[in-house]
């Protein structure tokens, strides 16, 4: 969601504000999510209404780093849901979240990939510093789990200096899908369920080792004015319900 990735934290919670029909606001919550779970929320979303009746689920999907920055700067978000456990830690210490609804409710795992069409015949991490791979698309370490995930790996590998020249910095997992999966780049870095999303357009080469766990951890925010319909969203993820969408999107249990 690059437009509200764009907007100030003030322009965000007008939106947001906007968006809450008058007499609505008491049932509806707004969940940040990792830009990973996407389509799996989407889904999820109506499904979480329908069981709790006179609910909305409203969503905001970007990289972990950059919904932690929009909370920080007072962004109205009741649910918070990253993709490392290392953003949400940073939120725990600036007192952003409600620790005590802390809890890992899905796992990934990192595969490398390369278009479906024309690709290189990328088929190890050795072969990305060779001259047919040319761009290399991975996350920001700064913001977007993703990217750290995959200096991890190629750091166990020796990898991350020599083949720092030929990154294409990107501010999400899913534009570093978009990137391999329009072949503007001849490889990039992202997470299984991404990979399988545009299966018709990108291949995933191998799926590497070096990197911690993949583990999604979701809290409800501090300043959550909703923190009883928000535990209630969380707590629905462990429903048969939600479980289904997620195992079908390729999610594991955390």
């Amino acid at each position: 969601m690059r437009s509200i990735r764009a907007l100030s934290s003030l322009a965000l919670a007008s939106v947001l504000a906007l968006a809450i029909p008058i007499g609505a606001a008491a049932q509806q919550i707004t969940v940040s999510a990792a830009a990973s779970l996407t389509d799996a929320f989407k889904e999820i979303g109506p499904k979480f209404e329908a069981a709790k009746a006179g609910t909305t689920v409203r969503f905001n999907f970007a990289a972990s780093g950059v919904l932690l920055q929009q909370i920080g700067q007072g962004a109205p978000v009741d649910v918070f849901a990253s993709a490392d456990q290392e953003t949400m830690n940073r939120g725990v210490e600036q007192k952003h979240i409600d620790t005590d609804t802390r809890k890992n409710f899905v796992s990934n795992s990192l595969v490398l990939i390369e278009p479906s069409k024309d690709g290189v015949g990328v088929k190890s991490l050795q072969d990305l510093a060779g001259p047919a791979v040319k761009k290399i698309a991975v996350g920001k370490t700064a913001t977007v789990p993703v990217g750290r995930y995959t200096k991890q790996v190629l750091d166990a590998a020796n990898l991350w200096t020599t083949l720092e020249p030929k990154f294409v910095q990107a501010d999400s997992v899913r534009q570093v899908l978009d990137y391999v999966g329009r072949g503007e780049v001849e490889a990039g870095f992202v997470y299984r369920t991404d990979a399988a999303v545009m299966g018709d357009k990108v291949k995933i080469v191998l799926t590497p080792s070096g990197n911690s766990p993949v583990t999604y951890p979701i809290a409800v925010v501090a300043e959550s004015k909703q923190k009883a319909v928000a535990k209630d969203f969380i707590d629905f993820l462990s429903s048969d319900a939600a479980r289904e969408v997620l195992t079908r999107y390729g999610f594991g249990k955390p």
